[in-house]
């Protein structure tokens, strides 16, 4: 690494540049940045974070106006809270794409199961009726 580009790390860094952005610039591992960064004293958050906007995005949930961070994705809700209340209220728009369909080795039932590719039995009672001859442990 030349005077130039320890320079060019300086001031990149003190624009708000993260270590993989000017390493992408630079064409210089992220490592070496890191590692020049640390020992200079600019390591750590940046002094200066990415500009903030703050035009017209409003939590879906309270309606409060919620700051985007340039370059980051877009946020819809204030706080986890928000988040987690809205979705319980509009499970219809939740887009579930791991629904498994069985049929239980024990009673024959026809079951779904969310999440869970491996589920065997329909409840509990089946697992232990069909492993254990209906003796519970």
């Amino acid at each position: 690494m030349n005077d130039a580009q320890r320079q060019q790390i300086r001031k990149l860094r003190g624009v708000g540049y993260s270590y993989k952005k000017i390493s992408q610039v630079l064409v210089i591992s992220e490592n070496t940045i890191k590692t020049f960064c640390r020992r200079n004293g600019l390591g750590g958050v940046v002094q200066q974070s990415a500009t903030v906007k703050e035009d017209g995005h409003f939590c879906l949930c309270c309606g409060v106006p919620v700051m985007q961070m340039e370059g980051r994705k877009e946020k819809r809700f204030c706080s986890d809270r928000c988040r987690n209340k809205w979705w319980n209220s509009h499970l219809n728009q939740v887009n579930r794409k791991a629904n498994y369909e069985y049929i239980c080795p024990c009673c024959k039932k026809t079951f779904t199961a969310y999440g869970n590719k491996n589920r065997k039995y329909c409840s509990h009672e089946c697992y232990i009726k069909d492993r254990f001859g209906g003796i519970r442990l």
